[in-house]
């Protein structure tokens, strides 16, 4: 692909990595690592049941974006900056993690309310980031993608990693001593029995966001040069079904990466969204535990995505992408492979004991081991992934392009949790509900294999 005609200066181009800095707790304290377990163990009283709507919400929420995201993007490529499309989305991020601090343990009624609003928040934040997602080739020369969405994603890890341990450290408790990661009481009076520190989470996410995506619409250059159509919605839909037709009649190769990536995407967003429910369901992890987790974690993400940024200039995004694959399905085989009593489905370990300390137990290590694993290939994966279509898509339908690229990532998202829902509904297993996760990231890989990784 061509240069960008017009480099963005230092700060734009640190403004627009600022965004992942700004929606990354989204990802790893609601969906990861602290609200959703709460909801599952916390909030409802029937941790099956409880993954089950958490599943079908997210399969909700994902299809919606997926429906929405290539008409939206085929609308701004017809003429309209990008900017004002990642404002509305969010206003709706900011108002759905708000929704969450209604998570009052017991309170049945609140319960439709806190899944719509985490619903309006997924479908705000995964919108939003197509249309940030669209604006990086005009930032940089093509040469150096790699490194730009690497260091944006290592970025948006530093981000997701001081936030969880602002949280965990200082507001979340445990609710056995009262205290919070760092052994402190938390900074601000949070009353422990309605769990205040849990439901803070959203809206601490939403004042986060709110104050780090500001970079991104002072100094990012839009998209430049004037309005190329009169009507951009109805030309923009009119050129959404032509694309529709040349992506499967001329880009072949893009549409086939597309299905790879709407694959093996689904199936790592899944074993993210709920490995931290079923560490905190097989070992009764509180605040304290998961909030170590995912400093770990965390840590192991953004190692893994500086070195997949240097590594995807160096060998090729196509083989990024399939050696953290490998990785990937290692790691994610390995934590399902722990429960209580045994280690690699089969070998018998000792139970975790009352009292006996952070990650004392022999299968809370292994798994902890397994975990960093999908730590360090998630980021080389997603950043790969995110560079490769920007090498091999037309130029000139950059945002549709990407339009299609968060609707691969999407379209049958809603599929991971739904089977992860089905699943646990009919076997009454957390286990083996999630274990469809390992499904997606298998057929993804294999479908990627014949990929040609240049236009």
């Amino acid at each position: 692909m061509p240069e960008a005609a017009h480099p963005a200066s230092r700060r734009g181009v640190v403004g627009w990595a600022l965004f992942d800095w700004a929606t990354q707790p989204y990802y790893t304290l609601v969906v990861t690592f602290l609200f959703a377990p709460y909801f599952v163990n916390g909030f409802m009283s029937d941790p099956a049941h409880a993954q089950s709507l958490w599943a079908f919400t997210t399969s909700a929420a994902q299809l919606t974006a997926a429906i929405l995201a290539p008409v939206l993007g085929a609308i701004a490529d017809a003429g309209l900056p990008r900017k004002p499309w990642i404002g509305v989305f969010s206003v709706m991020l900011i108002l759905g993690l708000g929704g969450l601090w209604l998570a009052v343990p017991g309170s049945t009624a609140a319960v439709p309310l806190v899944l719509l609003s985490f619903a309006v928040a997924s479908v705000g934040v995964e919108l939003a980031t197509q249309f940030n997602n669209a604006m990086m080739p005009g930032l940089i020369s093509a040469q150096r993608l790699g490194k730009l969405s690497g260091f944006a994603w290592a970025v948006g890890y530093i981000g997701g990693l001081v936030s969880l341990a602002l949280v965990a450290g200082f507001l979340v408790t445990s609710p056995d001593t009262g205290k919070t990661l760092f052994g402190l009481s938390p900074i601000v009076s949070l009353d422990a029995e309605t769990r205040e520190g849990d439901r803070l989470v959203g809206p601490f996410c939403a004042i986060w966001y709110l104050i780090f995506v500001l970079p991104m619409f002072l100094f990012t250059p839009d998209k430049p040069g004037p309005m190329t159509s009169r009507n951009p919605v109805r030309d923009g839909l009119g050129r959404l079904v032509r694309s529709i037709k040349d992506v499967l009649r001329n880009h072949r190769n893009v549409a086939l990466f597309l299905l790879a990536r709407m694959i093996y995407a689904d199936g790592g967003a899944a074993i993210f969204a709920f490995g931290g429910i079923y560490a905190a369901s097989v070992f009764g992890w509180g605040a304290t535990e998961l909030g170590l987790f995912g400093i770990i974690l965390t840590v192991a993400a953004v190692f893994g995505a500086f070195i997949g940024g240097l590594l995807d200039d160096w060998i090729g995004s196509k083989a990024v992408i399939i050696y953290g694959h490998l990785v990937l399905i290692t790691g994610a085989i390995g934590v399902l492979s722990v429960d209580p009593n045994e280690i690699l489905f089969f070998i018998p370990v000792e139970e975790k004991v009352s009292g006996g300390g952070l990650f004392a137990a022999t299968g809370e290590r292994v798994m902890l081991v397994f975990a960093v694993l999908l730590g360090i290939a998630v980021g080389p994966v997603q950043a790969s992934s995110r560079t490769m279509l920007a090498r091999i898509c037309p130029p000139d339908q950059l945002t549709e392009f990407y339009g299609f690229f968060a609707f691969s990532g999407k379209v049958t998202a809603f599929a991971a949790p739904l089977a992860i829902g089905i699943v646990t509904t009919a076997t009454d297993s957390q286990r083996l509900g999630i274990s469809v996760s390992v499904v997606f990231l298998i057929v993804g890989l294999l479908l990627l294999l014949p990929v040609r990784s240049t236009r």
